[in-house]
């Protein structure tokens, strides 16, 4: 817009200086062709007066035209192109115009000759356009080139400053190791490093909070085991059954808080730790040896496993994945119908599901069961705390934990499915 402002302004002084330069042409050819037309007409024979018309040399567009005459207004000479219909009676000497033509007068021997001369306002307008184009069409190509100057070198110098954007907008609200930035523009890169900095004391709160989590968790377990030993010692030596009961309602009640406590360590493992590693392993192996040690605890068919004929690798960390899977399977085998197994399977592509029998949890307790502290059903059993620690695991592998209930292609039941790596297809055995 500033460009094309300026160019219309120097065309409007290009125009004025242009036709005071024709001004100056028309006063310049007057009063060079007045004192020959003083000459020629005092020097005829006789006294002539007649009008004369010069004739032309060779044939060309006349620019200029003029008239010389007396005091009369009688004609006494005039160029060959003259068309007097063109030139209005003498007013005096100066500058005139007409609609057609600009004019400029002078007068010799006291006013007894006269000349006009006449120069086509067609033609200036044309000259004036010719030049104003000759003026406005390279800016209307040089200004396209310029946008597009501009834009290539704002898009390459900016180029860092996108890639820095895109750091920011895809990572998670867990991830907070520091972000790159170092080839950003001197402009940008003190805000990267605060940014960069805040990162860090966010992550060193979030750690020491972790970390508290952890420790705490992890020095309880020594105290309660040894409680838990001292209420069942009293269970041993007491022989009143009220102590007894009392007993072993403290044993409960501390196994409750160890299991807690558990359950806040692996949660805090969750949250704190790296949970893919730079080396694969077969994720068949680590569901076997969890499911297995889980069955020791259990009836036989109490937990089905599903797993396909060929590896399924994942970079997973082995021991992420058996705290997902146990989580999962404890819940079902807590909430579930004792009378039907839960199935735990693994697709050739990863994805790992554990469904069981029961009751249909209606959607609004679904939509919040892996809130912290959830738990589903009247009964309240459990921590409330599994499901959160598994879509934590889940969430920080780049998968999502998805809660379905009734099962698929079932009325009943309930189905969580979790997905842990990608393979190939393979067959599947039982």
């Amino acid at each position: 817009m500033v460009w094309i402002a300026a160019a219309w302004a120097t065309a409007v002084l290009l125009r004025h200086e242009i036709e005071e330069v024709f001004d100056s042409s028309l006063q310049e050819t007057a009063q060079r062709l007045l004192p020959l037309a003083v000459l020629d007409i005092v020097g005829r024979e006789d006294g002539d007066t007649a009008s004369q018309r010069l004739g032309a040399i060779r044939s060309h567009d006349e620019l200029f035209t003029y008239v010389v005459r007396d005091d009369k207004g009688k004609v006494l000479l005039r160029s060959h192109a003259a068309d007097l219909s063109t030139f209005p009676p003498y007013t005096g000497a100066g500058f005139g115009r007409t609609a057609t033509h600009r004019l400029y007068s002078e007068e010799a021997l006291q006013g007894t000759i006269r000349i006009t001369v006449a120069k086509s306002l067609a033609h200036q307008d044309a000259v004036i356009r010719e030049m104003q184009m000759g003026l406005g069409l390279p800016v209307l190509l040089v200004i396209p080139t310029a946008f597009a100057a501009v834009a290539f070198a704002v898009r390459q110098s900016t180029r860092s400053l996108r890639a820095f954007r895109d750091q920011l907008e895809t990572r998670s609200e867990k991830d907070l190791a520091p972000v790159a930035s170092g080839d950003l523009p001197s402009e940008v890169a003190p805000m990267a490093a605060s940014m960069n900095a805040l990162i860090e004391r966010l992550r060193a709160a979030f750690e020491a909070e972790r970390s508290l989590t952890a420790n705490t968790a992890h020095e309880l377990r020594t105290p309660l085991a040894g409680a838990i030993a001292q209420a069942q010692r009293i269970r041993k030596e007491t022989a009143e059954p009220q102590t007894a009961q009392r007993g072993a309602d403290i044993e409960a009640t501390l196994k409750r808080l160890t299991a807690r406590a558990e359950r806040l360590m692996q949660l805090a493992r969750a949250e704190g730790g790296r949970l893919n590693l730079d080396r694969e392993s077969d994720l068949r192996d680590t569901l076997d040896v969890v499911i297995g040690d889980m069955r020791r605890n259990e009836s036989t068919g109490r937990i089905l496993l599903r797993l396909p004929g060929t590896p399924v690798m994942s970079a997973a960390d082995p021991d992420a994945v058996g705290i997902l899977c146990r989580n999962l399977v404890e819940n079902a085998l807590r909430h579930g119908s004792r009378s039907s197994p839960v199935e735990v399977a693994l697709s050739s592509n990863g994805l790992m599901t554990v469904s069981n029998d029961g009751p249909v949890v209606p959607a609004e307790t679904l939509a919040r069961l892996a809130d912290r502290f959830e738990r589903s059903g009247a009964a309240g059993r459990g921590n409330g705390i599994g499901l959160s620690i598994v879509s934590t695991i889940a969430d920080r592998m780049g998968g999502a934990l998805t809660l379905r209930s009734p099962r698929p292609g079932c009325q009943t039941g309930f189905e969580a499915s979790v997905p842990l790596a990608s393979a190939g297809t393979a067959e599947t055995r039982t």
